[in-house]
């Protein structure tokens, strides 16, 4: 699958949510259950375009959090 299609994909999820999410607004209890679930999809999919975009760069692995440097200690006077 290539970018651009994920992304078609990913703005077909969203728009298909519409009509639910204006039923939950309006106080549906079954639509919202149904909204929770296409987010759910929606949060999904946007994950694996988050993967393809980092292969698309050549980047196989996720950044990862650089550490914070530690603070020799000195020891105490006597």
């Amino acid at each position: 699958m290539t970018l651009s299609d994920a992304y078609a994909q990913l703005r077909e999820l969203v728009s298909a949510a519409e009509d639910d999410i204006n039923k939950a607004a309006g106080g549906n209890k079954a639509a919202g259950t149904r909204v929770r679930k296409k987010m759910q999809d929606i949060k999904n999919h946007a994950h694996d375009m988050r993967k393809l975009v980092l292969e698309s760069r050549g980047d196989d692995e996720t950044p990862t959090k650089p550490t914070t440097p530690t603070t020799p200690t000195t020891p105490a006077k006597s």
